[in-house]
């Protein structure tokens, strides 16, 4: 019986190419409306894993997917695929090509909108912005409305899936565009060695503790376990009061994250971990010329 790996969709979204780069063998691609829907599904068992969003290394970490990790259910990150991301601005098919002057609104995800802003600005200042939950979701919007004047930022895989067409290639502010996306689900998978793994804990500190997150990266600090992110996200019981995400760039191992932990946790704090995980990465491929 395969696996069946939920996604936020429709078909055509960041997510599931990110989904089907991982190494899961024969599986079932479920598409999902929402971050939320993906994840619920997991957390039903209407689906044995789910990948999702969380990290853009533009627009920063994807708050929905961090905050039900935390604070919903205990379901570990398994896995992590690193995706080139490159934004495209399409039209539905038509006779004649809509010029970018006679686009009145443009349907995107508020991170996609966000990495491009330059480009709007400078070519379609005066343009409409609707969101939607996903650029694949946008993407279907365009396409199922021919007549009018819209067009959406999608991926390239809309093309190939929606009667779309490119109205302009590579329109994202930034060339060196990533997005993080973590597998997550309540079973184990015997996944392939990557190039590198990580873990990834919540830490929260003793509020009567002044210099207790000092504390915590001098026991990584002298051992010499590199860090590669530390973000803090609301406890959500009270003003101040926070919790701190921690990317460790090695896998758990018997003896020296277990000391790093002991240590912190001696100091009061409390010590989870989100996931010990390979981390696997996309190279991203030569640009298409705009179009």
């Amino acid at each position: 019986m395969r696996n069946k790996i939920a996604f936020l969709g429709p078909s055509g979204t960041f997510t599931e190419e990110a989904a089907r780069l991982l190494p899961l063998g024969k599986v079932q691609y479920q598409p999902c409306a929402s971050i939320m829907h993906a994840l619920d599904a997991v957390t039903k068992a209407e689906a044995d894993y789910g990948v999702v969003p969380i990290e853009n290394s533009i627009e920063g970490s994807v708050n929905s997917t961090l905050d039900y990790l935390i604070h919903s259910v205990e379901m570990p990150i398994l896995a992590e695929v690193a995706l080139p991301i490159t934004q495209h601005l399409v039209i539905a098919k038509r006779p004649e090509p809509l010029p970018l002057s006679a686009v009145t609104k443009v349907i995107s995800h508020p991170h996609a909108v966000a990495q491009c802003h330059h480009f709007l600005q400078e070519h379609m200042p005066q343009v409409e912005i609707e969101y939607a939950n996903s650029t694949a979701t946008a993407a279907q919007l365009v396409s199922q409305n021919p007549e009018e004047p819209w067009a959406a930022i999608a991926t390239r895989l809309t093309v190939e899936i929606y009667p779309l067409m490119f109205v302009k290639n590579n329109i994202e502010d930034y060339p060196n565009n990533f997005t993080r996306f973590v597998l997550v689900g309540k079973q184990s998978l015997d996944l392939p060695q990557a190039d590198s793994e990580k873990t990834t804990i919540v830490v929260t500190l003793p509020e009567d503790f002044p210099g207790a997150l000092y504390q915590v990266l001098v026991a990584f600090a002298w051992r010499k376990v590199n860090l590669s992110r530390i973000e803090s996200r609301p406890t959500k019981k009270g003003l101040g009061s926070y919790y701190f995400v921690i990317d460790i760039e090695q896998r758990m191992d018997d003896v020296l994250l277990p000391g790093a932990f002991a240590e912190i946790e001696a100091l009061g704090c409390q010590v989870r971990q989100l996931g010990t995980y390979p981390v696997y990465v996309k190279q991203k491929s030569l640009s298409v010329q705009n179009g």
